[in-house]
């Protein structure tokens, strides 16, 4: 090959290798480089060094001597600075500016700390501040007066932040700041407005990484901002004209806990603005370098010239006027390099500057910002760098410089996929995989805040995502057609950007895992990254509160730390040298991944049981950890066991059927799905808006507190006979069986210093709560919002077609227009949070994620104080990450496999302990309690709970008992669905899939079998019943008086109507398979509940206006079919037939008298007047197909009863005695034949016993009620 270089070399033309592309964008230098080219053909060392150093021919007379680094010093003092004076001239003037220095330091402009008001932490030099007051200003000591000046802004949070100028007069106190005076001017991106003495709207959001320009013209009078480079306008014109030494302050105002970082001129501008001036001076020593490192790139253009990697054409351009290059590269380029060190050396204020400046772009420039990368010329400059010992610090610089890139890149649409952070993630993993650099990397004191820097990812705000998705389409939208292709390419195109970043960024990470600090004693790999790991956890562990504390990372790096590790546990270690870290007593190996791993599980207990600085504080499932390890100290040494379990044995099925990664029968993330199935997740907006109204409701509020107990079973084979904590016993939990779960010693080859593949799952946990969890809920918000603005777009254009035209036409085509603006945004958020966080394989690992902790925490809760232990984050990122993964959209698995094909140890968990007393947080429990509300929605996912064993054998009991002041409306919501299809009004065809006969099956066996259990769950329905109607009545009671309808009383309104048409769904369903509870025995639970129909159909039927009652029990988006007073007044219905329906079966002498019951009201016209507005009632409008009107006809002969039986009282009673002194006060009804004691208070036994059933005190003296005395009797 060689031989042809040199055979090639003469039949080139001299004049090519001036267009060889090495100044493609400078056409200047190119013509001026021909003038120099007079000899062609000529082929000497002379020549070839006035090529490189941009010099006249004939300049360097003839080298006698052997050219080495000193001749080519030489060559740059005599020759290349004679001919380049104006590398050493640099204008230092600062007309217009000045700045306050002590005077033997150089001009560098800082924050004048004599300004300060509050408190500001200097976080990293030179100006990277955070506000540590509640609200903090300050003024940097320099002021300009004339001419056109700006500094930079790096925004390490988003929050409030008031950025700009003031004079020295403008007052800064703990409530005013930048801004907020006259002669002060801000802009705030938090709330997007402008400050001068008043707020007005102005420029974009910004987020964090995003760099605000702050300019101001002093010859126009003018001051305007730049957010990444891109003008916002003018904020302010017209501002006051300043004298020399008195002028515009740069000066911020930050609220507690923001952090930025100023930018005055000390590092070169991430976005310089065309005729705006640092007012800090440059380095005089910059030009100089600039200069040098051209010659630099020369040189090495012409060494690329003669590589193999340049196609036989460019070879033959570059080599025919010059020598070869090859022995020439190692003298010329030390040269350069030698006088570069030496500039430096004298100026060692210009190191950071150069560097941030010239060098990254020299470097950038040789390693290309796109694949293919040229690393081989890469390392040829680093080697020659590298041999100087000025390098260190310029390699910190240039590393800081790296992180900083990182944290600012934008992912431009145009120069994807290697766009955003790429390039500079791509040229930082190259260069520290030289142990020197990584060695330089470690040692610098900000080395974990560089590393967060690399790993932060600039999240777009909606005028960038306009750029980075310009067309947008939806289902049924009328947009162009060509629209929806147009989408689809673009998100293809950021899916390939996010996932060259994400590469990069686990390149990074294995690289900082496999590294080995030089220190002593010796260190395993993974050490580095364990510290880094720890001390992200203490920085962040309060990120989820409202009020964040100091120095929390931007959630971008949580969500990029969390995507590595699940990468790495999910699809295993592409990069060799992690083989080390594998999981305790795992076998599998790292090239399947840890989550995927079948056979036998295991998990270190001192990952929960150790007392960890950096985990003390975080909220454990028992409470604290120090109330925990004072009150409950658990008997394993925490330093050396090890729990293990085999695979899928929490699951109670047979071991033949087992979902398992190592079974026959795999879970969903280890499946190939069908081609339909496919295509939809390659094809993902065809589906949006239908998945997006099938399983995306949200979960709701938390409610209510759970009062029942669930016990855990045992240890082990030694504790099997030890009594349970509570009534239940071993076999009602759907848990393990305790020989398949065993506790063992830390093998003696595993080391605890050894990063181990749990550790790396419990800290992904914490970073998905802290990280992922806020994302996803933005998600949710989007979603659901863009469901609702493409709804009301639909109506709004079905309005605009049935209207000719007028103002109302002009008003609905306005309203259209703002409807859309909201779908395309919310389109835009949807696509851009799909792309980024709802790829596969992110899917397929939450999925595995979310089946191993729930495995886990079966296995961990047969230890009744280690689960204690449990962080509550890992039963939160549980239950939030399987409905993110339930709610993807497009959704990860089809419904029906979601559950079914792995996730049924979920379901064993939440049903087994939503009322687990040993979960302290009663808001950790209502979570449990209300996923299960939100599966049993859906058939697909009821079905999942009706095959699992757990589920069938405690939760009917569970939900009864649960059914207490806090948790009952998610338990009647629950109870609501299982009851579904057996009551009044449900069509019987088309219902049957929807229809739960096992678990009706199973509540009316737990109420049959336990009678205590019923009588206090029906105690309490009745007793809310009341409640919600008493509310609802009031509220429209006060709307009707004021005579207008107030959006939170009519979305209360709503709500309460809702809870009591499900409460009397249930006591329907009650009276249907538990009717001898109301008609066999006392005639209390009878009477209430007649009380209750008559209570209901009073409020109901009283309301004057029927228009003014549907319009407010109906909310935006429902329709009248699914909202009306028929929800309500079914159940009545279906109470009283079903009553009497099983009044017909039933001995007549055994039972109440139903019709007797409801003839003793003393409100008989009223409870007529209702029946018949019951048999009136249209109800083939309300509900569609059979409605059982044959039915109805027992409602009009239990009215004609009710008649004929009231006009016998009536009779009856005018022959009574009008007074009767031993008559019940209460009732007025019956014989006062009982007493309390002490007091003696006397009224009748009937009155006595219901009342007793809530209160155990006198109603007539408030007196504690010891016995009640009736007829001689003590009960």
């Amino acid at each position: 090959m060689a031989d042809d270089s040199q055979h090639t070399s003469w039949l080139a033309s001299g004049l090519a290798v001036i267009l060889d592309g090495e100044d493609k964008k400078e056409s200047s230098q190119k013509s001026h480089l021909l003038s120099y080219c007079d000899d062609f053909g000529e082929q000497s060392l002379e020549r070839t060094l006035e090529h490189v150093f941009d010099l006249p021919s004939k300049t360097i007379n003839l080298l006698t001597c052997q050219v080495d680094a000193n001749v080519i010093c030489s060559i740059i003092k005599n020759d290349y600075l004679r001919y380049h004076k104006t590398l050493l001239t640099v204008d230092t003037s600062r007309e217009g500016a000045s700045a306050s220095v002590d005077g033997s330091g150089p001009y560098i402009v800082k924050i004048e700390e004599s300004s300060v008001c509050g408190e500001f932490q200097l976080i990293k030099p030179p100006l990277l501040i955070e506000s540590h007051a509640v609200f903090s200003s300050a003024r940097a000591n320099a002021c300009v007066w004339k001419g056109k000046w700006m500094y930079e802004v790096t925004l390490e949070t988003a929050g409030l932040q008031q950025l700009g100028w003031a004079t020295i007069s403008s007052p800064f106190t703990e409530h005013t700041g930048v801004g907020d005076a006259d002669d002060s001017y801000a802009f705030d991106g938090k709330r997007v407005i402008k400050w001068n003495l008043n707020p007005q709207p102005y420029g974009q959001t910004w987020v964090v990484g995003d760099v605000i320009g702050c300019c101001i013209d002093l010859e126009a009078d003018e001051i305007s901002y730049y957010r990444n480079g891109v003008s916002l306008g003018v904020a302010f014109n017209g501002i006051k004209k300043m004298v020399p030494g008195l002028g515009y302050y740069p000066a911020i105002s930050l609220s507690q806990g923001e952090r930025c970082h100023l930018n005055f001129g000390a590092r070169p501008f991430r976005y310089p603005i065309q005729g705006f001036q640092l007012i800090q001076i440059p380095p005089s020593t910059n030009p100089l370098a600039v200069g040098l490192l051209h010659c630099f790139s020369k040189l090495l253009n012409m060494w690329r010239g003669e590589n193999n990697s340049y196609s036989s054409m460019e070879k033959l351009r570059s080599l025919k006027r010059f020598m070869p290059v090859n022995e020439l590269y190692n003298p010329v380029s030390r040269g350069i390099c030698m006088e570069l060190f030496s500039i430096l050396n004298a100026n060692a204020e210009s190191v950071e500057y150069i560097s941030w400046g010239p060098l990254l772009s020299f470097l950038m420039d040789v390693f290309r910002d796109q694949a293919p990368h040229d690393y081989e010329s890469l390392d040829k400059v680093l080697d020659v760098l590298l041999d100087f010992p000025g390098s260190t610090l310029m390699f910190e610089h240039l590393i800081s410089a790296l992180s900083y890139h990182c944290k600012t890149a934008s992912i431009v649409l145009r120069e994807s996929p290697y766009s955003g952070s790429y390039p500079y993630l791509a040229l930082a993993c190259h260069m520290l995989r030289r142990e020197d650099l990584m060695v330089v990397w470690w040692k610098m004191s900000d080395f974990e805040f560089l590393f967060e820097g690399f790993l932060s990812q600039r999240c777009p705000n909606k005028q960038d995502l306009q750029h980075m998705i310009p067309a947008v389409w939806w289902p049924g939208s009328c947009e162009d057609v060509s629209h929806e292709s147009s989408m689809m390419l673009t998100t293809k195109t950021l899916t390939e950007a996010i996932n060259k970043i994400e590469e990069k960024h686990r390149d990074l990470c294995c690289l900082v895992m496999q590294f080995i600090p030089p220190v002593t004693p010796p260190q395993l790999p993974g050490s580095v990254f364990r510290t880094f790991l720890q001390n992200i956890i203490l920085r962040n562990r309060g990120a989820d509160r409202n009020i964040l504390p100091h120095g929390v990372s931007s959630n971008s790096v949580l969500v990029s730390l969390f995507t590595v590790i699940l990468h790495f546990l999910s699809e295993g270690f592409a990069v060799r040298g992690c083989g080390w870290m594998l999981g305790s007593g795992t076998s599998g190996g790292p090239t399947v991944g840890f989550l995927h791993r079948g056979g036998q599980q295991s998990f270190p207990l001192p990952l929960i049981l150790k007392h960890d600085p950096h985990r003390v504080e975080i909220s454990r499932l028992g409470g604290s950890y120090s109330h925990l390890a004072n009150f409950h100290p658990v008997n394993v040494d925490p330093e050396a066991e090890v729990v293990q379990w085999e695979e899928g044995c929490v699951d109670d099925v047979d071991p033949e059927t087992r979902i398992t990664h190592a079974g026959i029968q795999k879970p969903c993330c280890c499946l190939s799905l069908d081609a339909n199935f496919s295509r939809i997740s390659k094809n993902p907006f065809r589906y949006t808006a239908k998945a997006s109204q099938s399983h995306c409701g949200s979960i709701p509020e938390r409610s209510a507190q759970v009062a029942a107990e669930c016990s855990s079973g045992n240890l082990n084979d030694d504790m099997a006979d030890k009594p349970s904590t509570s009534d239940q016993s071993d076999s009602e939990f759907g848990y393990l069986l305790v020989q398949q779960m065993r506790v063992v010693a830390l093998e003696s080859t595993s080391s605890s210093s050894t990063l181990k593949e749990e550790e790396l799952l419990d800290a992904m946990l914490l970073l998905y709560h802290l990280g992922l969890a806020p994302n996803f809920k933005q998600v949710s918000g989007y979603m659901t919002l863009q469901s609702h603005s493409i709804s009301q777009l639909e109506e709004t254009d079905r309005q605009i077609r049935e209207r000719g035209g007028g103002e109302q036409l002009r008003q609905l085509k306005e309203a259209r227009s703002v409807y859309r603006e909201e779908v395309i945004d919310c389109v835009r958020h949807c696509a851009w949070y799909r792309v980024s966080l709802f790829a596969s394989w992110k899917q397929r690992g939450m999925y595995a994620a979310c089946i191993w902790i729930s495995q886990l925490l079966l296995v961990l809760s047969k230890m009744d104080l280690v689960f204690s232990y449990v962080p509550e984050f890992y039963l939160e990122t549980l239950v939030d990450c399987f409905h993110v993964l339930r709610k993807s959209d497009p959704p990860f698995v089809p419904a029906g496999m979601f559950i079914k094909q792995g996730l049924g140890s979920f379901v064993t968990f939440v049903v087994t302990h939503f009322s687990d007393p040993r979960i302290s947080s009663a808001e950790l429990r209502d979570l449990l309690l209300q996923s299960i509300s939100v599966l049993v929605q859906y058939k697909e996912f009821l079905a999942a709970f009706e095959s699992n064993r757990a589920a069938t054998r405690s939760l009917p009991t569970s939900l009864l008992s649960a059914f207490d002041n806090r948790s009952w409306i998610p338990v009647t919501n629950i109870l609501v669905r299982l009851c579904k299809g057996c009551g009044f009004g449900y069509s019987k065809h088309g219902e049957s899939s929807s229809v739960s006969s096992v678990f009706q099956k199973l509540l009316r066996e737990v109420c049959l079998k336990d009678e205590e259990l019923f009588s206090a769950f029906l105690n309490r329905l009745f007793n809310n019943l009341s409640w919600a109607m008493t509310e609802f009545s009031v509220s429209i009671r006060e709307m009707q008086e004021k005579g207008q309808m107030i959006e939170f009383q009519q979305r209360k309104c709503g709500v309460i109507f809702d809870l009591s048409s499900n409460l009397a769904r249930v006591l329907e369903f009650c009276t249907c398979e538990i009717p001898q509870a109301f008609l066999s025995g006392a005639d209390t639970n009878l009477r209430r509940l007649v009380e209750m129909v008559v209570f209901v159909l009073n409020h109901l039927t009283s309301i004057a206006d029927p228009e003014f009652f549907d319009l407010i029990i109906r909310r935006p988006s429902q329709t009248p079919e699914k909202v009306n007073k028929g929800m309500i007044l079914a159940p009545l219905v279906g109470i009283i037939l079903n009553l009497l329906d099983a009044s017909l079966v039933t001995d007549a002498g055994e039972q109440n008298d139903i019709v007797d019951i409801f003839a003793s009201m003393d409100c008989a016209d009223t409870l007529i007047s209702g029946f018949q507005y019951l048999l009136e009632f249209n109800w083939a409008g309300t509900f569609k197909g059979d409605v059982h009107f044959t039915k109805l006809r027992q409602l009009e002969d239990l009215s004609s009863h009710l008649i004929s039986r009231t006009e016998y009282k009536r009779v009856a009673h005018k022959e009574e005695t009008e007074s009767d002194d031993n008559v019940c006060c209460i009732c007025y009804r019956c014989e006062a034949d009982a007493k309390f004691l002490p007091c003696t208070h006397v009224s009748c036994f009937g009155c006595i016993n219901r009342h007793l059933i809530n209160c155990e005190r006198c109603f007539f003296c408030n007196a504690t009620v010891l016995e009640v005395v009736q007829n001689d009797c003590e009960i």
